[in-house]
């Protein structure tokens, strides 16, 4: 840690070091390469990004070394710390990377005056990030908070627990007579502090109001937790109404502060007219509206056909979103083409939730299972919005789970065939647009929402594979995590007097091509 002037220059170090960063106000990240590979200075001010311009500092080659060190064997990591653009993804993107724009008009003098300037306004640390690299800061479109962790009350080793959806269903039931509200409120402050480490900033959840006891136990409890952390994270709470639950209990939780109108149309003996009900509501509070529809694979009949008609029909200005649309991923391209149509007319957003689903569905299969994903490729080929998240989080809907965007992104590629470039923004930009916040990414304007990782090769950050993460929402640091291990693959126990073999020379990385 250095000064100038006065202000504060802290170099990051290398990420197998120690975790000090957190809490700390970031005012411009210096000598940190981009999605591109352009290496940058980025100054941050109002929880914005207010300029960006070229790096004049050469690689820092020995923090190279060690990124990558860490980075390669990270997906088997003995020990961890944790101290407590819009991406530019293709011909979409509004501006080439080779302008490198320095200030807030895009002007291309003055770049380092600018940066130094805007810098000192806004007050905060200078970060030296050299080794490190730079990518938005991921959402989670889709939790569901109030379970969140409960599946440490499970047996999933007996072989007996394995869930389809309406066993999951039926299982949760159970165990919510057993939960009140501080265990809620426990669960789902441990899991935000997971989502929080990985690269999350904001988080949508779902929350039930259930059958039994205070039907709005979870929804408070949540409610407490988003209040907790106003102004340090986002939380959207999404009120999962049944087609049980009164309109009073409803009307309860919007006066108490609900964010999002939502439901479970699929699962009601009544679709159509479960649909209405919380369009309904929507239309009367002007609330956005995030519904769980057509999870199932069978594609006899779609529901979100019948939302996207019914928002046309009644013009509704707010955002709606349609969660999980599994069935659209059993439809031949003849069927989903005509559907995609009127959902693109409608402005419905759409959210993937790969590793739940992927649990969730097809368990009657004898063969060629389906994958249970929506039509991830013909989604974004219509140009309708798409988010991924991981939906459950260790419960009865999913037993196992990381809380981790870039879980998510390797499910995208792997699963879904989307590219790199997709899956990244499918965690990163979608999700912010679906929920209705400002963009992020490394063009001025955007959101300085960021995560930093090691400087090495992108598809070891989107396969999940780096666990050394610096998180920043709105300029502050919320979380950073290094990695550190020990190894001996000697292949004997004993070392003679010259002490241990010397490890392979790590080979320093060039500079990063555009991900294609």
């Amino acid at each position: 840690m250095t000064r100038q002037g006065s202000r504060t220059v802290v170099g990051l170090g290398a990420p197998d070091g120690s975790p000090s960063m957190a809490g700390r106000t970031v005012s411009e990240v210096r000598g940190v390469r981009l999605l591109d590979g352009t290496l940058a200075n980025l100054t941050l001010a109002g929880g914005q990004i207010t300029s960006v311009a070229r790096s004049d500092a050469g690689p820092d080659r020995k923090a190279l070394q060690r990124a990558s060190a860490s980075a390669s064997a990270s997906a088997s990591a003995s020990g961890s710390s944790n101290s407590g653009i819009r991406p530019d993804l293709g011909p979409t993107s509004a501006r080439s990377r080779d302008e490198c724009p320095s200030s807030a008009d895009g002007s291309a003098g003055g770049a380092a005056a600018a940066a130094a300037a805007a810098s000192a306004a806004a007050g905060g640390d200078v970060v030296d990030a050299r080794g490190w690299r730079v990518v938005p800061a991921a959402s989670e479109p889709h939790a569901h908070l109030d379970k969140a962790l409960s599946g440490e009350r499970i047996d999933y080793f007996s072989g007996t627990e394995q869930n389809d959806l309406p066993a999951a269903i039926a299982q949760w039931q159970r165990l919510l007579t057993t939960i009140d509200e501080a265990d809620i409120r426990a669960r789902a402050t441990r899991a935000i502090e997971r989502y929080v480490a990985n690269g999350i900033t904001s988080i949508r959840t779902h929350v039930d109001f259930p059958l039994s006891g205070d039907p709005l136990r979870g929804f408070v409890a949540l409610k407490k937790v988003q209040r907790a952390l106003e102004g340090v994270l986002t939380v959207q709470i999404v009120g999962l109404a049944g087609f049980h639950t009164p309109d009073t209990v409803i009307d309860e939780a919007i006066g108490l502060g609900l964010d999002v109108i939502g439901g479970c149309p699929h699962i009601s003996p009544d679709p159509h007219r479960e649909t209405t009900r919380m369009l309904d509501l929507a239309e009367r509070t002007g609330l956005p509206v995030d519904l769980h529809t057509d999870e199932q694979v069978a594609a006899d009949e779609l529901d979100i056909l019948d939302l996207a008609h019914q928002v046309m029909a009644r013009g509704l200005q707010q955002r709606v979103t349609a969660s999980h649309c599994v069935r659209l991923g059993s439809l031949p391209p003849e069927r989903l083409r005509p559907v995609l149509d009127v959902v693109a007319r409608a402005g419905l957003g759409i959210v993937t939730l790969p590793i739940t689903n992927l649990y969730l569905q097809a368990w009657d299969a004898t063969h060629l299972a389906p994958r249970g994903l929506t039509a991830v490729r013909a989604i974004l080929d219509a140009g309708i919005p798409l988010a991924a998240g991981a939906d459950n989080l260790r419960d009865p809907f999913n037993p196992v789970g990381r809380a981790d965007p870039f879980e998510t992104t390797s499910l995208l590629m792997t699963a879904g065939h989307l590219t790199p470039v997709e899956a990244l923004a499918a965690v990163t930009s979608g999700p912010r647009t679906v929920m209705g916040l400002a963009p992020v990414g490394t063009a001025v304007g955007d959101a300085s929402d960021l995560v930093l990782v090691p400087d090495v090769d992108l598809g070891d950050v989107l396969a999940g594979a780096v666990d050394a993460r610096i998180v920043v929402h709105q300029g502050r640091v919320l979380s950073d995590t290094r990695t550190h291990r020990s190894l001996d693959l000697s292949g004997s126990a004993s070392q003679d007097a010259a002490g241990p073999a010397s490890a392979a020379p790590i080979r320093t990385l060039p500079a990063l091509q555009p991900v294609r």
